[in-house]
């Protein structure tokens, strides 16, 4: 008798549009909440997934990540686990301002934390790119290890999900802001199989309607 390949895949996706997303404040560990656009994406995006057979919803213990990761739960009698280790990067004091307020006061490092994040170190009492994989790549293999064989979604943040895209094809942190751009409910999959490991949606927001 044959047996059926163990598959596990994996579902990603960034909370939905918020406040501070649309005033260009950085957000970091502090929160603001879901704009109505950010919740009609979630809805989408929900919508979307409702005959994809979930066993686990993991989130960002975040509000804007739990609320997101509510939305896409939808009627589905399935347990949403937050998890601290998928939150944001730590922003220090930049939390709360906009970027043109970083800039003009710390310029080298707004610079490279857009453009060069493998040497971003930061002064602002934060958390580095290094650190913040450090972080979330052992908390997503952990998620791994504890589904084998099943199907999870996680909903993150930007800078989370753009490192963890990274790492899942073999590229190096300064890599991590290069397109493609990974925009509110864009959706991510990544599939184990007896093949290994394959990423199959990459930023996908087929969702969102006109």
């Amino acid at each position: 008798m044959n047996q059926q390949p163990c598959i596990t895949t994996l579902y990603l996706t960034r909370h939905g549009q918020t406040e501070w997303n649309l005033e260009g404040r950085l957000q970091g560990r502090k929160d603001s909440p879901l704009t109505e656009k950010g919740e009609r994406h979630a809805s989408w995006l929900g919508e979307s997934l409702a005959d994809v057979p979930l066993d686990a919803i993991y989130s960002s213990s975040s509000p804007r990540a739990m609320r997101t990761a509510e939305i896409l739960r939808g009627e589905r009698p399935i347990q949403l686990h937050a998890a601290d280790d998928l939150q944001e990067v730590d922003m220090g004091h930049w939390e709360g301002r906009t970027g043109k307020e970083i800039e003009a006061g710390s310029p080298e490092e707004y610079e490279a934390f857009w453009k060069e994040p493998h040497r971003y170190e930061p002064t602002n009492g934060g958390e580095s790119f290094v650190q913040l994989g450090n972080r979330v790549v052992p908390a997503i293999e952990r998620i791994l290890n504890e589904n084998h064989g099943r199907s999870i979604l996680v909903v993150t943040h930007a800078a989370v999900l753009n490192l963890l895209m990274t790492a899942f094809h073999g590229q190096a942190i300064s890599e991590m802001w290069k397109p493609p751009i990974l925009e509110s409910t864009c959706l991510c999959k990544v599939v184990y199989g007896p093949g290994g490991m394959n990423v199959e949606l990459h930023g996908d927001i087929s969702h969102y309607r006109a």
